[in-house]
């Protein structure tokens, strides 16, 4: 747009409002260029719910297995409380004694999932025993070490616990507004306004539209709990004088803390001295672990077939070994698996079928051509069409509408395919889970990853389990069968034979009063064994023993063998019939996700391969002509950490600092173009030796290199390769 004027003016252009942005949905990025070729919109709707099914199972779950230490807790801080109010004998000897009642409550190294854990304790509190809840952490606390954590209590105890209008009703803090209030920073000033909001106020505010009545015989002095979320990562001296500034008052404040401890509870003996723990009343709380969470988690949410997306074994096997190897994170377990289903209902078009039963069979019908045509290139439907008769394969290629019915028809099948896959799944791990040496794992993600790879049963750790369970004992063979039958018979809704059940159970019942005892060692001996028994000569027991070595007697068989040999005959055969990879099975793409790489790409970060690739080729990152250059070579107008780091390529385990100077102060002089005839070309001046220093320091902070006590001018190389 320009103007044409001979005066000065000032001139107003409207916006164009076809050429404005517009504000994108997020259902629209599911949606393709053709949008009668993809289900967009229906696809983020079963993403949503499944998402949706996902965050509130977790939640459910997280809440299921913290109860236990969480109602542990609140009992005793319940009791505590009780203490304080009716003034027994306990809270008088710990107000003797000047201690404070504190829980420590062990966590685990799984940090990122403390957080879920402090905030349902955070509203138990709440709702059940105090209004007065604060939880603090070591990086808000940072500041000033005296003063800045009392600090932070004061403020969210007086400005965030308590509303204006309760502040109202006391004379003393009437017409001054709560933003306005300006209290010393002091445990004395808290014990004042405690005792005016316990004295004055006859409703506390718990959290919006909760009350708790103050006539209530636990709430009538109500205590005041403060959290350390993380402990380790707190200044000791912050923690002393905080604690021993509060002992002081404690038989006026009825104070509890509670640690967050990640690590080991000698954490506290370390960080305490004796003359600040004995200040405290400890009592120990354990959550549960970690892997029993995880476990928990792919119980439920993988290994069901009411959940209908599935991940493949790499890919489970990917966010398994980064909870391992990583974080210890169900939290970031479960985002894996979040963005896993994101990602396979945005690039897959036909996951528009990975959904109930019931409206799966709708979308199979609602189907397009181009939806059609997408399906008959799937490699797995593509086998399947490969296997039936050239008639039907002539139908399956051309005939859209018989098309659709076969898709109903898969779609059962690979539902009836997942109920019986994971009936037997939890059978066999059942039997094997507990034999030595774990031939087919000990837990029973381990197997179910086995069996998604290949065929269990042609495995050579498989034959090693059968082969011990045919060793075991008769007790133990008996117990183990039970494990069996009692999994078999809590899934009801899987489609293995009745009758199978009804005889495996028959033999089951046959083999318990056989187990019970031990049969007459001498029906199974032979009459050749009988002679043994018998008294008798050097000679005779030679000619005994030649005649039972060259004899091919077989041992008979005892019912008990007999019966056991069928059992796990029958096992097998299960084990064979129902466990196949879903590889095998038509369409098993529209439920499974299979791309381990993108997953390992965006979850298991490698920040050293991305340092070295920026410094070896900062072109990549910069975006300048300049630094272009072939592979194996730097351009002289990188930026200095690339040189150095370039040239620290070429030394061995030690690096001679003056001659890594002298290279870079060549190199630095082709870039500013001096005559490498010249004299100043290569020199060090003082500017170039500053730079240097910058990139050296910039190389040892990254971990690159570091100082060395062998020789005082050399520096030793951390990392070996480069990009």
């Amino acid at each position: 747009m320009t103007t044409s004027s001979v005066s000065k003016g000032c001139f107003v252009f409207k916006p164009d409002l076809k050429k404005r942005k517009r504000t994108v949905d997020i259902e629209e990025y599911f949606v393709d260029a053709d949008d009668d070729c993809s289900y967009g919109r229906e696809r983020f709707s079963i993403c949503r719910s499944l998402w949706e099914k996902i965050k509130t199972d977790t939640e459910i779950l997280q809440d299921e297995l913290n109860k236990k230490i969480l109602d542990s807790l609140l009992e005793f801080i319940k009791k505590c409380t009780s203490s304080f109010q009716c003034r027994s004998d306990e809270w008088s000897c710990l107000m003797r004694a000047s201690e404070i009642p504190t829980a420590a409550l062990v966590l685990g190294v799984n940090v990122p999932d403390h957080d879920m854990t402090f905030q349902s304790l955070s509203d138990l509190l709440q709702e059940s025993v105090t209004p007065f809840a604060v939880s603090v952490q070591a990086k808000e606390c940072s500041g000033m070490p005296k003063s800045n954590l009392m600090q932070k209590l004061l403020e969210r105890l007086m400005g965030v616990r308590v509303t204006e209008e309760e502040y109202e009703e006391d004379p003393s803090l009437s017409g001054v507004p709560l933003q306005q209030k300006r209290v010393s920073c002091s445990i004395g000033a808290l014990c004042q306004w405690y005792k005016a909001v316990t004295n004055v106020r006859k409703h506390i505010k718990f959290s919006p539209g909760k009350y708790c009545s103050l006539e209530n015989d636990v709430l009538q002095c109500p205590p005041i709990v403060v959290i350390f979320k993380d402990f380790e990562a707190f200044n000791p001296h912050v923690l002393q004088d905080f604690i021993f500034i509060c002992s002081r008052y404690i038989q006026e404040l009825p104070l509890l803390l509670v640690f967050g401890i990640a690590t080991s509870p000698c954490t506290i003996q370390h960080m305490l001295p004796h003359s600040v723990s004995s200040l405290l009343c400890i009592e120990l709380f354990q959550s549960l672990s970690c892997t029993q969470h995880l476990a928990t988690v792919i119980d439920k949410l993988i290994l069901t077939a009411e959940f209908p997306f599935k991940l493949s074994g790499k890919v489970l096997q990917v966010l398994v070994n980064i909870f391992l190897y990583h974080d210890f994170s169900v939290r970031n377990f479960v985002k894996g698996l979040q963005l896993a289903l994101l990602e396979h209902f945005h690039s897959q078009p036909l996951s528009v079928l990975c959904c109930k039963k019931k409206h799966a069979l709708l979308n199979a019908q609602k189907l397009s051509h181009q939806h059609l045509e997408m399906l008959r290139q799937l490699p797995s439907f593509m086998r399947y069409v490969e296997a039936q008769e050239p008639q039907e394969q002539v139908q399956l290629l051309t005939s859209d509408k018989y098309v659709k019915e076969v898709c109903q028809k898969l779609l059962k099948d690979i539902r009836k395919y997942h109920k019986n896959y994971y009936c037997i799944l939890r059978c066999l791990s059942s039997l094997t889970s507990s034999l030595p040496k774990y031939p087919l794992g000990k837990h029973i993600r381990e197997l179910h990853m086995s069996c998604l790879e290949r065929n269990i049963w042609e495995t050579n750790e498989y034959e090693s389990a059968i082969q011990l369970l045919r060793l075991l004992a008769k007790d133990e063979l008996v117990a183990t069968l039970k494990k069996f039958v009692f999994v078999l018979s809590q899934y009801l809704y899987s489609t293995i034979p009745f009758n199978a059940r009804i005889w495996f159970w028959n033999k089951y019942t046959m083999l318990c009063p056989l187990g019970m005892h031990v049969e007459d060692v001498s029906e199974g001996i032979t009459p050749l064994g009988k002679d043994l028994q018998k008294k008798t000569d050097l000679f005779h027991l030679q000619k005994t023993l030649l005649e039972m070595k060259g004899s091919r007697r077989t041992k008979k068989m005892t019912p008990f063998e007999m019966l056991k040999n069928e059992a796990l005959d029958f096992i097998d055969c299960f084990v064979r019939s129902h466990l196949s990879p879903p590889e095998l099975q038509p369409l098993h793409e529209v439920c499974y996700y299979s791309s381990s790489g993108f997953l390992r790409q965006h979850l298991n970060a490698t920040p050293r391969t991305s340092i070295q690739t920026a410094l070896s080729q900062p072109f990549y990152y910069l975006q300048n002509e300049n630094l272009k250059t072939d592979a194996g070579t730097v351009s002289s107008s990188a930026p200095d950490i690339c040189i150095v780091y370039k040239l620290h390529l070429e030394c061995g385990r030690l690096i001679n600092l003056y001659d890594w100077l002298e290279a870079y102060a060549t190199v630095v002089s082709g870039a500013e173009g001096k005559d490498p005839d010249s004299e100043e070309y290569g020199k060090v001046d003082e500017l170039k030796h500053a730079r240097f220093i910058k990139a050296v320091s910039e190389l040892e902070f990254l971990g690159f290199v570091k100082s060395t006590k062998q020789k005082t001018d050399h520096v030793a190389r951390l990392t070996w390769g480069g990009c």
